[in-house]
């Protein structure tokens, strides 16, 4: 069978579900609660077979504006999910979230898709939404790392300065480690799809290394941000502390 012609039968795609479902037992019986984990899953399946849908129209349709609406979407949701780990610092944080992610995403994304690939038009659908969901999900993840341990470095006792460092490291540790393991560790998920479809390894590759520097420099930049302009949107023990 080719799998870049054949779509995958419900029945198969539903194997799938038993790893996830051991997961979900093993928090039971940990006695951890596995309602955010079920939440999530329902979460997804909804979303991805909504998101189907309305690709498949804008696609079709190609119209700006409607492509404009939804990168508004990705990023004001993004933002939003980045400061789950810090709920009850989410409303006053938000701004800066926004910003940042932004601020990071918008133009490397344009860079990537105006420059690099060099689409025309801009707002060609089936290359700009889903580059733009990868950029914003990984600098979203980044992000929302990077808020949780500066709250906790902060309010173990660092200054702003070290507690943003700290943060900004462990902001990078998975896109840092991405980075040394693919090709060695892991094929990421474009090139495995690309090389699933016939595409010759070494043009994956290329379209791969487009990618990683994407989501690295998107990423860094939208951490580098957001604790910048955090800091500016609350009061720290020390209001003179140079940043």
């Amino acid at each position: 069978m080719d799998a870049s012609e054949e779509p995958i039968p419900i029945q198969r795609l539903a194997l799938l579900f038993v790893p996830v479902l051991i997961v979900v037992v093993i928090q039971i019986r940990w006695a951890l609660s596995a309602r955010t984990s079920l939440y999530a899953i329902g979460r997804m399946l909804l979303q991805l077979l909504l998101i189907g849908y309305v690709l498949l129209f804008l696609f079709e349709s190609e119209h700006a504006v409607l492509v404009s609406l939804v990168l508004v979407v990705m990023i004001t949701v993004s933002s939003w999910i980045a400061l789950r780990p810090i709920a009850t610092e989410r409303r006053r944080l938000y701004p800066a979230a926004l910003m940042a992610i932004t601020v990071a995403g918008l133009p490397v994304l344009f860079l990537t898709t105006k420059w690099v690939l060099d689409i025309t038009p801009w707002y060609a659908p089936r290359y700009l939404i889903p580059l733009a969901g990868m950029i914003f999900a990984s600098a979203m993840n980044s992000v929302s790392i990077a808020a949780e341990r500066y709250v906790s470095e902060f309010s173990s006792g660092l200054n702003h300065v070290d507690a943003r460092r700290k943060a900004f490291e462990a902001a990078l540790i998975p896109l840092i480690n991405s980075l040394l393991a693919v090709g060695l560790v892991s094929l990421p998920g474009m090139m495995t799809g690309q090389v699933l479809a016939g595409i010759s390894p070494l043009i994956a590759v290329r379209y791969q290394i487009l990618v990683m520097c994407m989501l690295f420099g998107s990423s860094g930049i939208a951490v580098a941000c957001y604790l910048y302009w955090s800091k500016l949107s609350h009061r720290t023990r020390d209001s003179k502390e140079v940043q």
